[in-house]
């Protein structure tokens, strides 16, 4: 039986990989994809609901939150070697090293630009943590958690086991991290404080692309709207989630009727047209903008601040 931190092998047998004490409450999914470095996250899934990974002899869904000590059966994955991709291209490395803003011994946070990738994967051969990397070859950096492409903004890494750990277990308490975002709303939204109380399942598509929905058979999720000013006709936003699921804001918003601009999968198609002819706008108009929390059981506090990225100030400015 291999331990965790063993490297992956590109190709072969099928191994069993003994669930440290660090790893414990991990999901089954996340762990996976931490082994298969570079795996797809729909490569991922398939081999879940095919039953070709099992946790101590039986077949377990993706969700499943790992233990100390159990036994993970990976099946025998091809992937493309590391060392055949490359480097990220001079223009990538400096624009990560730009975004970077936040650095210290333990971690580091960037204000991920829109379009990049948390990760590589599905045709993807760089995302931020793989330039990341290449920026800083000689530190052990990790994802804490991940943005999806089309959201700008903090993106934290660990660069140490312990802080990641910590992290992790602060993610899994829900309110161990305040977690705020700023987003363009369509239409008006009532003044105040909406907070949306509703439980979100996540269903896979064709091809293994993840589609979130309201559904009661779904987990407890919960978001809290306020309007900061109208623009345009729409609504700009602070957005503060007290859980973390997978589309959690994009889906609440689109189940309030007022779905996030720009937003391809969960938003109005019509009213995404109408907005690019007037503001010229080419994104999703979601950005995680602030992140606080406390490491050393509450003795080392962290507030986190991203700028607001140019191009979505340019569609807020062209909607006065």
């Amino acid at each position: 039986m291999t331990h965790s931190d063993s490297p992956a092998p590109r190709s072969g047998g099928a191994r069993t990989v003994q669930v440290p004490a660090d790893r414990a409450g991990q999901r089954l999914d996340n762990f996976l994809l931490g082994q298969l470095k570079g795996a797809p996250r729909s490569l991922v899934y398939k081999l879940v609901r095919s039953g070709q990974v099992r946790v101590n002899g039986g077949r377990a869904k993706a969700e499943r939150k790992l233990e100390d000590g159990d036994a993970v059966r990976i099946p025998p994955v091809r992937l493309e070697d590391p060392a055949q991709r490359g480097s990220p291209a001079k223009g990538l490395l400096a624009a990560v090293e730009a975004a970077i803003v936040f650095e210290d011994a333990r971690l580091l946070a960037l204000n991920k630009p829109v379009g990049l990738a948390s990760h590589g994967g599905s045709g993807i051969s760089f995302g931020a943590i793989e330039t990341l990397r290449a920026l800083r070859p000689d530190a052990t950096l990790e994802l804490v958690h991940r943005l999806d492409r089309d959201t700008s903004g903090l993106l934290l890494v660990a660069k140490k086991r312990s802080a990641l750990t910590e992290l992790q277990a602060l993610m899994r308490a829900d309110a161990g991290i305040a977690k705020r975002y700023l987003a363009l709303l369509v239409g008006r939204m009532p003044d105040g404080v909406m907070s949306v109380d509703a439980p979100l399942h996540v269903g896979l598509r064709q091809g293994g692309e993840r589609h979130v929905q309201v559904n009661a058979a779904g987990k407890p999720s919960l978001s809290h709207f306020k309007v900061l000013e109208r623009r345009g006709g729409h609504s700009w936003c602070e957005v503060r989630i007290a859980t973390g699921r997978t589309h959690q804001i994009r889906a609440h918003a689109q189940h309030i009727g007022h779905p996030v601009a720009g937003d391809d999968k969960y938003g109005d198609a019509e009213v995404n047209r109408r907005l690019r002819e007037r503001t010229g706008m080419r994104r999703m108009c979601l950005h995680a903008a602030s992140l606080e929390f406390a490491l050393d059981q509450g003795r080392a506090p962290y507030v986190l601040h991203a700028p607001l990225p140019p191009d979505l100030t340019a569609v807020l400015d062209a909607l006065v």
